[in-house]
């Protein structure tokens, strides 16, 4: 089915973070996984929940800094094979719907 995450890694530095982030989205390409990068952290998608433990694992430790936090809100849908953008869709559609 679908496994879908919201993973959030920050390199705690007193500079920009943009490049140690950018080493974590790339550690998200040796895995079996879709992602989108947004301002507050990256959308991850596959077919299980054990492969997004581990890119979110790979993700961190890419990251090279004395202190790193990271955090991973899993979406382990089990019986239903629905996408990230279906999800924004059903709750756009439902405003539409309460805005009649």
């Amino acid at each position: 089915m679908t496994a879908i995450a919201e993973l959030s890694v920050v390199p705690v530095r007193t500079d920009g973070m943009a490049g140690e982030i950018a080493k974590a989205v790339d550690a998200l390409e040796a895995f079996d996984v879709t992602y989108e990068v947004g301002p507050m952290g990256t959308v991850v998608e596959a077919t299980d929940a054990s492969e997004l433990f581990a890119a979110a694992a790979a993700a961190h430790d890419a990251v090279d800094e004395d202190r790193v936090i990271t955090t991973l809100k899993v979406d382990d849908t089990r019986t239903v094979d629905r996408r990230p953008a279906e999800k924004v869709a059903a709750v756009a559609e439902q405003r539409e719907d309460d805005g009649d």
